[in-house]
């Protein structure tokens, strides 16, 4: 009871922050809408200039107080020169003229579109959260013959929690008893329920639709795959992409420049004769109000947000907006081959009898060759077989090359080509993929080909992947190179490397990341343990998280939550429409802030005509950046 009383007080804490954001909210919409009424007040009503002069100053602070605390902070931090400090001087510097309603005009309308701005981010993040909401709030864990209702974070690895249906799987485990189809699509993005039954594996976040089940945790709460997911989300705003570190930089050398040359238009012309400082100063002022940059600081991590909330829509978690950003720069993609374009799983592909020999006759003699063993590839035998036998044998091992298996009527070899020379039953034929050779007795019946399977859809996605602007498709893998090359001709693969250990793929991909052409980047694309260095070591590291191992998943920079490798196009398309949409803002609002501030010069802008240019382009730019979020889900 008390876990559940600490997942309940979890709970109400995160209401209570988003309680806070909305109390925050009604406070500016509150201070805006009183110092709005102090300014009409005191333009319209019929004051002696004291009063209407401390008007202004009450309405002022209430609009304007916040945007001054900031910059007096900042100017103790030494790191002053930002949209705070632009601001302050340019209202402070409307008072000194007697301006003052333009002066309380620039910190509301600023602080509107603070307001309107802030909102549209806060709305992005609920966006994200509200389409993340996988934890359950509660498990039901089997304790001394009783069910008791727990906070997941105080189940322990191997109890026993129930999942009734409707009800969230709250931790990840294996199913000890009942049957379910599971709701996956908050999870991977996939609309088609998967049946589970006992000792399959299911993960947290999951939804019971139709049965109860009886799982065994796996993994403890933190570890789980809902956690894991939600850090990512969490963590995504975190890291900035380049375009960001360049509006940062951009923004200290911006910010100096133009309060420079404010003060050369408010002093230079009138000492040179060129009218007086009052006039001047107003064109300074105008100037300073154009420039400040908060429509690109503020647009441009809204676009990278909402390109994180599209991707994710579509079963594509992305940790980062600097991850986005190199998505869209990628000029080569090299793929690990066992679990990510193949299935990982062996099946029988071709059937070879000899003359004279039935397909069901070879099937059968390797299904009897191969029922008492558990190695993959007799298990690919035995599925394609599609029934048990029931003959007793006896079964021997010859070391490397196959076994011998004794009935009651017949010795049936199966194995290599090395075993069928060793036995001399003719001429057999070599082939590049693995093969299963079967004879019985001294006479040869033929090899069943045992391939590990293409992935569904694969070739289209790579076409896809083609499409959306990667020059290069590599494979490095650590098989065959026989296999791989067969596998690498099938799909149009550019460049294939087999038979790599982990740091030989590492130093394979480094070879294609030192060919690639100058501002473009390579990704890898992995599933397994084996692939976390090289993952970790490409400039962009995808992992496969619907099938992937947890060292790739926390090793990748991308994590595809299905099995569908069509998504890296659809996330690379995702990143270069949220790319384009930052690089509009950008030139938008540098193009029309610079026409405005010639306007301001040559005496054609008033302050109100910049304060609508601001607050009009910031908007703007904001309401580009929502396209970002409008990212629909790619099938």
């Amino acid at each position: 009871m008390e876990s559940l009383m600490k997942s309940h007080q979890s709970h109400e804490h995160c209401c209570s922050h988003e309680h806070g954001v909305e109390r925050s909210f009604r406070n500016t919409l509150f201070l805006l809408g009183g110092a709005l009424a102090l300014t009409v007040a005191a333009v319209y009503a019929p004051l002696p200039e004291t009063f209407r002069v401390a008007l202004f100053g009450a309405a002022y602070l209430l609009a304007g107080g916040n945007v001054l605390l900031e910059a007096v902070r900042n100017i103790f931090k030494g790191d002053f020169l930002d949209e705070n400090f632009l601001m302050a001087l340019a209202s402070i510097g409307a008072f000194a003229i007697g301006e003052m309603p333009e002066a309380v005009s620039v910190m509301i309308f600023y602080g509107i579109g603070e307001y309107l701005q802030d909102s549209a981010v806060a709305k992005s993040r609920r966006n994200i959260e509200k389409l993340m909401d996988l934890r359950s709030d509660y498990a039901n864990v089997r304790r001394d013959g009783r069910i008791l209702t727990v906070a997941p974070e105080t189940v322990a690895l191997r109890e026993i929690v129930v999942v009734k249906p409707g009800e969230k799987v709250p931790l990840d485990g294996i199913v000890q008893s009942g049957s379910a189809f599971l709701d996956t699509r908050a999870l991977t993005g996939e609309t088609v329920p998967r049946r589970v039954s006992p000792r399959d594996e299911v993960l947290s976040g999951t939804i019971s639709t139709d049965g109860v089940l009886e799982i065994q945790v796996t993994r403890p709460f933190a570890e789980s795959t809902v956690s894991r997911i939600l850090d990512l989300v969490r963590n995504a705003a975190g890291k900035k992409a380049p375009t960001e570190k360049f509006i940062t930089k951009f923004a200290r050398i911006y910010t100096p420049l133009v309060v420079g040359m404010a003060l050369l238009v408010a002093v230079v012309p009138p000492l040179a004769g060129f009218g007086n400082f009052s006039e001047w100063i107003y064109k300074a002022l105008s100037f300073l109000i154009i420039s400040c940059p908060c429509a690109l600081v503020l647009s441009i991590p809204l676009s990278f947000f909402g390109g994180i909330g599209g991707a994710a829509r579509n079963g594509i978690l992305v940790k980062g907006s600097n991850c986005l950003e190199l998505l869209s720069r990628l000029g080569s993609i090299a793929f690990d081959k066992t679990g990510t374009l193949t299935q990982g799983v062996f099946h029988v592909v071709e059937y070879h009898p000899e003359p004279g020999i039935s397909r069901e006759e070879l099937l059968h003699n390797a299904a009897l060759a191969e029922a008492q063993s558990n190695h993959p590839i007799a298990k690919s035998v035995l599925a394609a077989y599609g029934r048990v036998s029931r003959e007793k044998s006896e079964v021997r091992e010859i070391a490397g090359m196959g076994i011998e298996v004794l009935t009651a009527d017949c010795v049936i070899y199966a194995g290599n080509a090395k075993l069928m020379r060793k036995l001399g039953v003719g001429q057999v034929r070599e082939f590049s993929g693995t093969a299963v050779h079967v004879a019985r007795g001294r006479r040869y019946l033929g090899c069943l080909l045992i391939a590990d399977e293409l992935r569904p859809g694969v070739h289209e996605a790579l076409r896809r992947v083609r499409a959306a602007g990667v020059s290069r498709l590599a494979m490095l893998t650590g098989d065959n190179a026989a296999i791989a090359k067969d596998v690498a001709d099938e799909l149009g693969i550019d460049i294939c490397r087999a038979e790599l250990l982990p740091q030989d793929k590492i130093a394979e991909l480094e070879k294609l990341m030192a060919s690639e052409a100058p501002g473009r980047k390579t990704a890898f694309v992995g599933d397994g343990i084996n692939d976390a260095p090289v993952l970790s070591r490409a400039d962009l590291g995808i992992a496969m998280g619907g099938i992937g191992s947890d060292a790739a998943i926390e090793a990748a920079d991308v994590v595809i939550m299905t099995d569908d490798i069509g998504r890296i196009a659809a996330a690379v398309g995702i990143a270069g429409k949220t790319k384009w949409i930052v690089w509009e803002n950008i030139i938008m609002a540098l193009g029309f802030k610079c026409a405005v501030m010639v306007f301001a010069l040559f005496g054609y802008a008033t302050v109100w005509f910049a304060i609508f240019a601001d607050v009009g382009v910031a908007l703007l730019a904001v309401a580009n950046a929502l396209r970002a979020m409008t990212i629909r889900k790619i099938d």
